[in-house]
């Protein structure tokens, strides 16, 4: 699953300046047969070009639920990593 969000992000970063460009001109564009035109375009592109597609990983684990954006770490990881006084300024809540 790694390797395949690896794979997604390389072509999303391929081909993102062609699609901004044909998004660019479909938006300006008032003749019916360009645009189906440039939909088609559009659809011709890898299915795992889009930005979409993009899921947020663990870096450690690879696992794609419970990430949190600042640590990068699922919630597993974080709290093992808290446990064992590797994240800075992160305390175990106790009420």
């Amino acid at each position: 699953m790694i390797q395949r969000e690896l794979k997604r992000v390389k072509l999303v970063v391929k081909y993102s300046k062609k699609r901004q460009e044909i998004l660019f001109e479909l938006k300006k564009e008032r003749n019916l047969d360009k645009i189906f035109v440039l939909q088609k375009k559009l659809q011709s592109m890898p299915p795992n070009s889009l930005p979409i597609r993009l899921r947020n990983r663990c870096w450690k684990t690879g696992r794609s639920r419970g990430v949190y954006r600042d640590f990068g770490l699922s919630r597993h990881v974080i709290r093992e990593m808290a446990h064992q006084c590797l994240l800075p300024g992160l305390i175990k809540a106790s009420w």
